[in-house]
């Protein structure tokens, strides 16, 4: 089975890897495209739309057997306060669709109010981590959780959900 990735972050390629095992004739290939939303996706419909054109990217450019599109994004929830980091995958085949989530963190009160004023987590996280490049690495969810929350494994966990209707014969 080849697999492409819409992203060229490791981090992401390695999700897939994590969430669909290492079968022998298992390929994970990353495939950079665009999201087609904003750098800083706000709220589940566009952080959901933004893994839907990966998907759609990734089946545009090769044959593959299923394309996964993963985006990170930021959302607040109807009864509880703050802003929180949000993560969601999309696995399609071009005619069957899966989509799941992944693990939900509320952000520091610092941290979301740059985002609300505009910024980028991923920028706003390096300057507070005094880093660069933390979403290639550990991201937001590491760094929050002080590493409890691995986000390779974290973004495995909703693509393993968005791949329910190409693994489980109740769809």
């Amino acid at each position: 089975m080849r697999i492409g990735v819409g992203s060229g972050n490791p981090v992401k390629r390695r999700a897939v890897e994590l969430a669909f095992g290492s079968a022998e004739r298992l390929t994970v290939e990353s495939v950079p495209v665009s999201s087609g939303v904003s750098e800083q996706p706000t709220g589940h419909a566009e952080t959901i739309s933004g893994a839907e054109n990966r998907a759609a990217a990734v089946l545009n450019a090769s044959a593959y057997d299923l394309a996964v599109g993963l985006e990170g994004g930021v959302a607040r929830f109807s009864g509880a306060d703050g802003l929180f980091l949000i993560m969601w995958a999309v696995v399609s085949d071009g005619s069957r669709t899966g989509r799941g989530a992944g693990p939900s963190l509320e952000l520091p009160t610092d941290i979301a109010a740059r985002v609300d004023d505009g910024e980028e987590l991923g920028p706003v996280m390096d300057d507070a981590l005094d880093t660069t490049g933390i979403a290639r690495r550990g991201g937001a969810a590491g760094a929050l959780t002080d590493e409890r929350v691995d986000r390779a494994e974290a973004l495995a966990t909703a693509v393993a959900g968005a791949a329910g209707p190409f693994v489980s014969e109740l769809y």
